[in-house]
């Protein structure tokens, strides 16, 4: 059905290595991988097996999950995305007390994190391109702090207003457009 790579960690693993939930749902505790240290894991390559025949409306989503968390959605494979290298961006582990600290009685089971794999409904996920979505708000972090840096330089302060010239907006454009010209790996250094 489908199989995953955990990239510089592991040998190809099929679905043998998760434990099926049900007909559509399967689990990967990650302390049987790699112990505490799953957030170490940044990345995963899932790909759908030639034998498996995933119909062009669903999709296979992939969750992670760490010790006390909710699951939170990573990213998906389709029929006409058969393979994805998604990132892990493990939520902090949940607490129960509010405190900071997880609290674990006696005969508490010993949390664990997860990779969770379903087959959903496409139209049910959310954007397939997660990575690039976080791309993209990334850069426009970065062009507006160099806009903020940019007028910072040029304003005053009246009380708790800033105040610029009018024309800031004009020439920081200018000047980030002929330094962009000049120099090509200028523009790179936001999508990082």
């Amino acid at each position: 059905m489908f199989g995953v790579v955990f990239p510089n960690r592991s040998f190809p693993m099929d679905i043998s290595s998760f434990s099926q939930i049900d007909t559509f749902h399967w689990i990967l505790d990650m302390n049987t991988f790699v112990g505490e240290a799953y957030d170490q894991v940044r990345e995963i390559c899932i790909f759908l097996l030639n034998s498996f025949t995933l119909p062009p409306d669903k999709a296979l989503a992939v969750y992670i999950q760490s010790p006390g968390s909710p699951f939170v959605f990573v990213g998906a494979v389709t029929v006409s995305r058969p393979s994805a290298v998604l990132s892990l961006p493990w939520p902090d582990p949940g607490c129960s007390d509010g405190s900071g600290q997880l609290q674990l009685t006696a005969d508490a089971q010993p949390l664990t994190a997860k990779i969770g794999v379903s087959v959903e409904d496409l139209a049910s996920l959310p954007s397939l391109d997660v990575a690039a979505e976080k791309r993209i708000e990334r850069l426009a972090m970065k062009v507006g702090e160099n806009l903020f840096n940019f007028m910072q330089s040029f304003c005053g302060v009246d009380g708790s207003k800033l105040i610029v010239p009018m024309d800031i907006l004009d020439r920081w454009f200018k000047k980030f457009q002929e330094r962009a010209k000049r120099d090509p790996e200028y523009l790179k250094g936001f999508a990082l």
